[in-house]
Parts: structure tokens; C-alpha cells; sequence
């Protein structure tokens, strides 16, 4: 294919849909050295990969504020089209999106073969293999019509300096009283899906068993998650072990919480962005999978990834999971014990 100059990712997806797409724009950059990328991603998002080196400039897109509606993606494609983008692609299905493409007019255009309105908006059409391959792989198969090939490239997330700088100080001020080799385990207890959501005390559950045995808690949540976390913190700590929880909800910018992971000995998640945030940084987890299935492919990947889970008969129940649970009693999640979480986290923390 053509030596690009001005290329367009767009990913506008969920966090963790972003974090995925890494090695795709890393072989597509080594590809064309000499182009610009430029990362198109939901608003919110955009600080989390200002830094990475691949990227030209990183687009937010507000898909739920000022670009909600589907009338004003034409004119917002039309705009980019006056930037000279020479090559677009997109993992995206929705109508929306597809109105984009066309609109930007690059002269190479690619995306999935399906739904059929792709076929208007894309020059260059791959099977999205959803059933084979796991999203990785699948995002890969978009760098196939430009040569490349699709064995992805280790991710690397590259993330701002002054984030990295505040994680330090916030792990830094915990209490002066802790052991200074204590193992750090972070717990995450929210995600954008409640079924995903394994009970909260459950988590308050292994977050009390971690207190008693020594370790650090270190508690993560989004906006709108604080109440978890608050619910854990009153829940797993006595006058004895109060000290060794730390309750960082809505305390960390994303980049910072995803700079702040690292920092931890291992990390307890639901199926989540931050789950995607700490696994392409190699940290040791264990996540929580109920509604959703590794067939899916949206699993942790790597040596350190763990995965809970339970064999029943109505998983997967959808892509994403649901509001509540389609049979109502969230067996899924409910069934994975605090005891099975704290095995699989006691070896990784180095503790009994």
C-alpha cells in the first residue's frame, strides 16, 4: 500500500476497547515511520495516551455530549476531511462511525465487512473473525490489507511523566506506620456493567482477610463508585487494621490511576477498564469474569492474569452483561467466595 502521511484510528469504544487497540496502532506507526497518527477515542479518555509515542495527537469524542447525535457525524467527518487524512481505520460496527469514514474521504479507508453499511463507507473490508480470534487478534486483522502482519506486538503503554510523578507521592503518603515491605494489594470494586460487579462484600470480605494477614489495601474507584468503596473500608477494617486501607476513590485522574497500578504487589478487579490497564502493564491480578466468557475475547492476557469464574449454564448472557441479571439471581458472580479470590491472591502477595 501507499506510504500513508496522515493516518486515523478511530476508537471511540469503552477504556478497555482503547488499551486493546495499542498494538495495532504500534505495528501500524512501525509500519509507516514517517507518518502522523492521529487516535480518535471517547471523551474522558484522551489522557491516558498523550504520551504514547506512536500518536501525533489524541481526539476526544464526545459521543455522549456534544457529538451525540448520529446527524452530526457527516459534518464532523467532513471537517477531519480538511485535514488530509490519507488513511482511516476503525474496529466499529455502529452507523455513526461508518458515517465518519465517509465523510473523512481518505483515499484508503478500512473497517469489518459487516454490517452491510460498511460496504458504503470502507475501501478496504476484513472479517472480523469475532468467533475465531480473540479482540487483539481481531483488531489486528485491519493491518492485513496494508501488509502488516497481524501477530500482535507486546502493547506498551507509555503514560504521562507528571502522572507517573503523582502516583509516586500518593503511594508514597500512605501511613508512616507501614511495614516498608508490605505487600500493596489494590482492589477495584465498580464497572460501567453491573453484572459484572462481583458483591461488594465479597470484596469487603477479601479486603478484611488481606488486612488481618498484614498487607496494604489500597481501594480504587471511579466517579460514582465512591459509596463501594466506602462500603468496604467500614466493613473490612477494625481500630487495628484501619491504618493499612487506603481509600483513593475519586482521588486519581485516569492517568494516574493507571500509573498507580504498577506500583501494586496485586491487584484484585471486576471485568473492567482498570482490569486492561493493569494486565498490559504486567501486573500480577485476578480478575472477576461472570456474565461475559474468555470466548468473547476480552480476557486478561499474560502469565500474570488470573481468572475467577464459574461454569454455568447461562454464560455468556450478552457482550457486555446487563443492568441486572436476565435470571435474577447473579450465580455468575455471587458463587466465586471471597475464599477462592484470597487463594488465588495470597501466593502473588507472598503472604499464607
Amino acid at each position: 500500500m501507499n506510504d500513508f502521511q496522515r493516518i486515523g484510528i478511530w476508537q471511540t469504544a469503552f477504556l478497555g476497547d482503547a488499551v486493546l487497540t495499542l498494538p495495532l496502532i504500534q505495528a501500524v506507526k512501525a509500519r509507516h515511520p514517517g507518518a502522523e497518527v492521529h487516535l480518535f477515542v471517547r471523551a474522558g479518555v484522551e489522557g491516558l495516551f498523550t504520551h504514547q509515542r506512536e500518536l501525533a495527537s489524541v481526539r476526544p469524542f464526545a459521543k455522549r455530549g456534544s457529538h451525540k447525535s448520529i446527524f452530526s457525524a457527516p459534518g464532523y467527518g467532513k471537517q477531519l476531511s480538511l485535514e488530509g487524512f490519507d488513511l482511516w481505520i476503525s474496529p466499529h460496527k455502529s452507523l455513526r462511525s461508518a458515517l465518519v469514514a465517509r465523510a473523512v474521504g481518505a483515499p484508503v479507508r478500512i473497517g469489518y465487512d459487516a454490517p452491510w453499511y460498511n460496504w458504503l463507507a470502507y475501501t478496504q473490508l476484513v472479517d472480523r473473525r469475532f468467533d475465531e480470534l480473540d479482540e487483539v487478534e481481531r483488531l489486528m486483522q485491519l493491518a492485513v490489507p496494508l501488509g502488516i502482519d497481524p501477530t500482535p506486538p507486546k502493547p506498551r503503554l507509555d503514560l504521562p511523566p507528571e502522572a507517573l510523578a503523582r502516583a509516586a507521592e500518593v503511594f508514597a503518603a500512605f501511613p508512616k506506620g507501614l511495614h516498608p515491605h508490605a505487600p500493596i494489594l489494590g482492589i477495584h470494586p465498580g464497572s460501567t456493567w453491573p453484572t459484572k460487579c462481583w458483591p461488594v462484600e465479597h470484596f469487603a470480605a477479601v479486603a478484611k482477610t488481606a488486612l488481618e494477614a498484614g498487607a496494604v489495601v489500597a481501594l480504587f474507584a471511579g466517579p460514582g463508585e465512591e459509596s463501594l468503596a466506602a462500603q468496604i473500608e467500614k466493613t473490612a477494617t477494625t481500630p487495628a487494621t484501619a491504618e493499612r486501607l487506603v481509600n483513593l476513590a475519586g482521588r486519581l485522574p485516569l492517568p494516574v490511576l493507571a500509573a498507580a497500578l504498577p506500583l501494586l504487589t496485586a491487584y484484585l478487579t471486576n471485568d473492567s477498564g482498570p482490569m486492561h490497564l493493569a494486565w498490559v502493564q504486567d501486573v500480577p491480578l485476578v480478575a472477576l469474569f461472570g456474565p461475559t466468557v474468555r470466548q468473547l475475547g476480552f480476557f486478561p492476557r499474560g502469565e500474570r492474569s488470573h481468572v475467577l469464574e464459574m461454569s454455568l449454564d447461562c454464560r455468556p448472557c450478552g457482550l457486555h452483561g446487563h443492568k441486572a441479571c436476565p435470571k435474577k439471581h447473579h450465580a455468575c458472580m455471587r458463587d466465586i467466595t471471597p475464599q477462592s479470590a484470597w487463594a488465588a491472591l495470597a501466593p502473588l502477595l507472598g503472604l499464607p
